[in-house]
């Protein structure tokens, strides 16, 4: 049974939590908001701030980092053999289903369940590490090409996903508000649009950062093998680099009134671009520093998170769903008022891990889906076992 590695956990850990982040203005605003901060007009200067900071310092960067921290997975999971892995996957497309239908349109679980199946024979017939990086990185520039590429051939009338009207806003409310048949019927149909955006364009960038993700793990890159001086250089290149690329393109947003044609593409792709670098920045400052914080107590907080990823993961949709559906507070609070819940959440998924870690030695999504793999793929069950 392998080990499992502290420095993954932590950042695995960081990665969820820094999810929701942006995860929760999906849930407390209009679906349109999430990357349009004039969806009913201008926004307030401190809606535009908050949109702004986020968008520098969050806006994809942790979806990414947990894309590269589950190529690293597939990685670590080549010698359980085809069966299991192909299991594990689809039990994953399943949960995510239920989970975008049921509960939450935001779902990601689907999709890396889906473009996983698809990785995870390209991780184990990869001849090196370099070959990895390289695929991945090949296979995320295109899909950031296929985004430039749509802002030519899209017309430039947005669609109410990007500019709803009135009508559009009230109904995406009622829905969310009642539940039940007519909220799943929705869910449905926005789950078949993202489909067609998995393949058509961010599929190709899912596959390049697990892709990646796998490299930097076989190289041992993700292992905390390299010089610590090494991860500090890269961090503080890396991270500089993308604040030089992403900074002007969110200024032109501003200055352009989020335009759909270049907001929704032309300057998404440099952030895009800046995004994944500052990613793997972030990713080597935990690695640079990780002798100094092993020591402090928030990095095992972080740890035991990670190590409840997925049951984390749910159990922020069942609060935030709870809060802004059920107890109807959704669009209650602006951009900013609305991260004043977060460390709230966050604190839930601590108290949980910290509490659930305690007596048991996986969290009770990840033993489920454990369970269900061994079974499916026709092992014999291990109780005690580690996920």
């Amino acid at each position: 049974m392998r080990q499992r590695i502290a420095t993954l956990d932590c950042a695995r850990g960081i990665a969820i939590l820094g999810i929701l982040l942006l995860n929760i203005s999906a849930f407390g605003l209009p679906k349109a908001a999430y990357l349009n901060p004039a969806y009913k007009g201008l926004p307030s200067t401190i809606d535009a701030w908050t949109w702004a900071l986020l968008d520098i310092f969050a806006q994809a960067k942790f979806l990414i980092m947990f894309a590269l921290l589950f190529g690293a997975g597939l990685q670590l999971l080549l010698p359980r053999g085809k069966r299991w892995i192909q299991a594990r996957l689809s039990w994953l497309l399943l949960f995510g289903l239920v989970h975008a239908i049921f509960f939450w349109d935001g779902d990601i679980l689907l999709s890396y369940g889906l473009i996983g199946l698809v990785c995870w024979r390209m991780i184990r017939e990869a001849k090196s590490s370099k070959t990895l990086l390289r695929t991945g990185a090949m296979l995320f520039t295109i899909g950031v090409a296929i985004l430039i590429m749509f802002a030519f051939i899209t017309h430039g009338k947005p669609g109410s996903f990007w500019l709803p009207g009135a009508s559009d806003l009230m109904y995406e409310r009622y829905w969310k508000l009642q539940g039940g048949l007519m909220a799943w019927s929705n869910r449905l149909d926005l789950l078949s649009s993202t489909m067609i955006a998995i393949g058509a364009q961010y599929g190709w960038e899912l596959a390049g950062a697990m892709l990646f993700g796998a490299g930097l793990m076989r190289s041992g890159w993700l292992r905390g093998e390299f010089s610590l001086g090494h991860y500090r250089r890269l961090a503080f290149g890396l991270i500089t680099l993308s604040m030089v690329i992403q900074i002007p393109a969110v200024i032109l947003q501003w200055r352009l009134g989020w335009d759909y044609r270049w907001s929704g593409f032309l300057l998404q792709a440099p952030r895009e671009i800046g995004g994944a670098m500052q990613t793997v920045g972030y990713l080597a400052l935990c690695y640079g520093f990780w002798p100094t914080l092993a020591k402090l107590r928030i990095s095992f907080w972080f740890t035991q998170i990670g190590r409840m990823a997925l049951s984390n993961y749910l159990l922020q949709t069942l609060i935030c769903t709870t809060l802004f559906y059920h107890f109807e507070l959704f669009e209650r609070f602006n951009r900013l008022q609305l991260l004043a819940i977060v460390p709230v959440v966050w604190l839930i998924n601590l108290l949980f891990s910290l509490y659930w870690l305690r007596y048991f030695s996986q969290g009770p999504m990840e033993w489920l889906w454990r369970r269900l793999t061994t079974l499916a793929a026709g092992q014999p069950v291990i109780p005690s076992a580690n996920p």
